[in-house]
């Protein structure tokens, strides 16, 4: 467990959970990054560069502390799926991932003064095909309107899952063991 002020830069409850893994030692001070306004030249990069952009807002107000932002992107053949709009988007997110591998992305930056370390982890996951009916009733939960890619592996969505290659909890938005390791390069 690591002992130092660390600031998470993101308002995510999933997040939160899996710092308290690292360290119980941790605040919660989300960035007003504009999302809209960052773009990449890959999925995997705008998962890094909106995470880097989180951090940095964050860590120019707190320069001696250690600040985390996170970034989670769902990709399928090149596509970005973020968190849905409505139900309907939602419906066609996992319309489009049954049946089908994609690649979650998670960029994450921590910075202390001036050490910055960045990084995105991949993970991918296949869903077995999926009824309309059991999309409709994932949607009806609720649960697919703050998570990337319109799922949440922890929750109800585990039942879609044919199975995951890398790391489980980079795809709930926060690679528990590379963000420990990277945290090591900052002390």
């Amino acid at each position: 467990m690591f002992r130092m002020n660390i600031i998470l830069a993101s308002a995510s409850p999933r997040r939160k959970e899996l710092l308290a893994m690292i360290t119980p030692d941790f605040e919660v001070i989300c960035s007003d990054v504009d999302e809209s306004s960052i773009t990449a030249d890959s999925p995997k990069q705008l998962a890094q560069a909106l995470a880097k952009a989180k951090c940095m807002a964050v860590a120019q107000q707190y320069p001696e502390k250690v600040v985390i932002g996170c970034d989670t992107v769902v990709e399928k053949d090149g596509r970005v799926y973020g968190k849905p709009k409505n139900e309907q988007d939602a419906v066609q997110m996992l319309q489009t991932l049954s049946g089908a591998s994609h690649e979650v992305h998670t960029g994450v930056c921590i910075a202390k003064g001036t050490k910055v370390v960045c990084f995105a982890a991949s993970s991918t996951v296949r869903f077995y095909p999926l009824s309309d009916e059991q999309i409709a009733e994932y949607v009806k939960s609720g649960e697919p309107f703050d998570k990337a890619g319109g799922y949440g592996i922890q929750g109800g969505a585990a039942l879609f899952c044919e199975g995951i290659e890398g790391c489980y909890y980079n795809i709930m938005g926060f690679p528990v063991s590379r963000v420990a390791r990277a945290l090591q390069e900052i002390l």
